[in-house]
């Protein structure tokens, strides 16, 4: 049985559904993108990116940003890379309007007066960070994995004093996600590493930040990925609006899994797994592969089994190219997104105009060289990731649960429609008396959390195994839940 009592119930999955007639389940991409950090032009740079989500300081009432920034450098290492990141600090107190504070902390190019949050010659990264206002020792308020090859554990009072922990680094390749889990109370680090199917996931799980389990693999691509491979190439191909990989080979590439952010979110685990798709083989020095950089949607009950959501859709995908633009070529999760106001979910990401060196793309104006990628904010209706849609009336009846009275809520579209509950016995499938359809009550218009109920009864009968059937008209239902108490 499900539990509707306890955990809202959404549609990522069928895990709440019994039976749908006349519906569909639809995928929602973000509805609003703002670019919130663009490279500092007047201190060099020409990119960020980031791997950690803003961290809420409840202390500085401030939301506090690690992010990379990227600086032109004459070419060095074995693939030849022309530029250098360093970890710079953001803060906000709306997560939209960012200022970059002078630390003075460390020197770069003759001058202090930059925000540069680590010292530039330290040998590894700042990859992950968090904030953990659980942890009773401050010495150990912020949390840290570093290094681009493996990931080591620090800790720090403030984000940038940082004491490395004596303890085995968790294996992992370039890319990863790290977050605390409050409903498990572990830390979580999805990790790449590789599998048959190129790029993958795994999982390496810890409760107190000093052992980590062996990491183990957790997701990955497949054939319907490496179909989905050549048709995605082909399509943004044959758009002009778009920017074509510069390299298109004919070898036929497997799809891959770059990297997963993980959202723990009403007692699922939804991924966010960004899907690579490689167009072309990059000749020496370089190496790598031209390629589309998309983020799918997926879901878990265990973050061990995921389930792919809605037939692959893109959840976002690489955008048309144009001055306002800068997800040309790749997007990429920065960490976990977080519910804000109780009314929309916030998902920072990386949006980059290129993938491939400068040499590639020998018809793009050098300005967007100078202003390759940028930290983007976008915005999803609370709930909002799939709704299940009535173009006109359809049904959808739910798993069965045990009622032990409260109130029915749903999350719900219907500005041209309703949306009505029918209870039924869990056991015979029948209309029970006082919570038929005819006796429901019309929920219309737009609603986070609108109360549906009976013409002679608001609230579910007391110790009852029931089902719920919506009846939905020009309507769209994103989740349901009960509260026993309004």
């Amino acid at each position: 049985m499900i539990n509707p009592a306890q955990q809202k119930q959404l549609f990522l999955d069928d895990s709440a559904v019994n039976q749908i007639t006349g519906v569909a389940r639809r995928l929602h991409q973000p509805a609003s993108h703002e670019a919130v950090i663009r490279p500092d032009q007047a201190q060099g740079q020409v990119a960020v990116q980031s791997r950690s989500a803003p961290q809420w300081n409840s202390e500085k009432q401030l939301w506090e940003w690690w992010y990379w920034g990227y600086y032109r450098v004459p070419p060095y290492g074995k693939y030849h890379a022309s530029e250098r990141s360093l970890s710079c600090y953001a803060t906000s107190s709306d997560g939209i309007h960012w200022e970059r504070p002078t630390l003075g902390l460390y020197e770069w190019r003759g001058s202090r007066q930059n925000n540069i949050a680590r010292e530039p010659a330290e040998e590894r990264t700042l990859y992950h960070i968090v904030r953990d206002e659980h942890d009773s020792d401050p010495q150990r308020r912020y949390k840290a994995l570093f290094d681009v090859h493996d990931r080591y554990l620090g800790v720090s009072p403030d984000g940038f004093t940082w004491t490395m922990l004596d303890t085995p680094p968790i294996p992992s390749q370039d890319e990863s996600h790290f977050l605390f889990d409050e409903g498990s109370g572990q830390f979580l680090a999805f990790v790449k590493q590789p599998t048959d199917w190129g790029r993958s996931v795994w999982l390496a799980t810890s409760r107190d930040f000093q052992h980590f389990s062996e990491a183990q693999l957790v997701f990955h691509s497949d054939a319907t990925d490496r179909a989905n491979r050549k048709a995605r190439i082909q399509q943004i191909i044959a758009d002009s609006a778009y920017l074509a990989p510069p390299l298109v080979d004919g070898t036929d590439h497997i799809a891959q899994v770059y990297q997963m952010a993980v959202l723990p979110y009403a007692g699922l685990y939804v991924g966010f797994p960004v899907i690579f798709n490689p167009a072309g083989a990059i000749p020496p020095p370089h190496m790598n592969y031209t390629a589309l950089n998309q983020v799918e949607l997926t879901v878990s009950h265990d973050r061990l089994h995921w389930e792919r959501v809605a037939e692959r859709a893109l959840f976002l995908p690489v955008d048309p190219h144009s001055d306002a633009t800068y997800g040309w070529a790749q997007k990429l999760l920065c960490g976990t997104p977080h519910i804000h106001d109780k009314r929309e979910i916030w998902i920072y990401y990386n949006a980059l105009r290129f993938r491939g060196p400068r040499s590639l793309y020998k018809n793009i104006p050098d300005v967007y060289f100078e202003d390759q990628s940028a930290l983007v904010l976008a915005k999803l209706r609370l709930d909002g990731f799939v709704s299940l849609d009535a173009e006109r009336k359809g049904t959808i009846v739910t798993q069965p649960f045990h009622a032990q009275g409260g109130q029915l809520f749903v999350n719900a579209i219907a500005n041209t429609g309703a949306v009505r509950a029918e209870l039924l016995d869990a056991e015979s499938g029948q209309s029970l008396p006082g919570f038929s359809v005819n006796e429901a009550t019309a929920l219309q218009g737009d609603h986070l959390r609108g109360r549906v109920g009976w013409q002679e009864q608001m609230t579910l009968p007391q110790d009852r195994a029931v089902l719920v059937r919506f009846h939905l008209d020009q309507a769209q239902l994103y989740a349901f839940w009960v509260e026993s108490q309004v």
